[in-house]
């Protein structure tokens, strides 16, 4: 018997998305995605919209690595220890050059914080990604918005606006206004693990 031909979806998917993931049950290349653990999930979703949240133009890798790293940066926030995520991906075309960047960029990543991709799905339409990504915590000691009380320190990472001085460096195509354009904040500093 011969081996049914993949759909162009399917093929996408093996050629640029599909790894083992040691943390799930089952990850790529089903209906779904089984995963176990003994601990709470904390759980969130980023989506970057083309022309809204970065520009058409924007280097692939330098993208993947975005996409990832919002998520991760809300796993941080909460006390949680990255697990999984997932990828949903439109796409006006299939460029094997940008998707292998894109992947490069967005692995890279992954594999400093040990979070492996299980799922997701792609279609055709406007640029857009959208990841959903897991941690454990331990429900006691979640970093919850509403445990803030006054005279709590505030931390951050980074430098604070440097991403919109940035789309606007780039907006204007690198020329006006005087010095460097700001490197984006969450490729010079990911995510911090846990709390």
């Amino acid at each position: 018997m011969s081996e049914v031909p993949l759909t162009p979806e399917f093929a996408l998917i093996r050629r640029h998305f599909t790894r083992p993931a040691s943390k799930a049950l089952l990850g790529v290349g089903d209906d779904c995605a089984l995963s176990r653990t003994d601990q709470a999930l904390a759980i969130t979703t980023d989506m970057l919209v083309s022309g809204t949240h970065f520009l058409p133009d924007t280097d692939p890798r330098a993208l993947g690595h975005k996409a990832l790293a919002v998520n991760l940066s809300d796993l941080a926030a909460m006390g949680a220890e990255p697990l999984w995520f997932t990828l949903a991906l439109a796409l006006p075309a299939v460029d094997d050059a940008w998707l292998s960047a894109f992947a490069e960029g967005m692995y890279a990543l992954a594999d400093q914080h040990g979070i492996e991709l299980i799922g997701g799905d792609t279609t055709r339409g406007p640029l857009t990604i959208s990841i959903t990504a897991a941690g454990t915590v331990d429900p006691a000691h979640a970093l919850r918005r509403d445990g803030a009380q006054p005279g709590d320190d505030i931390w951050l990472s980074g430098a604070t606006g440097d991403a919109a001085l940035g789309l606007a460096h780039a907006g204007h195509g690198g020329r006006r206004g005087a010095g460097a354009a700001p490197h984006p904040r969450d490729a010079r500093h990911p995510p911090h693990r846990r709390g």
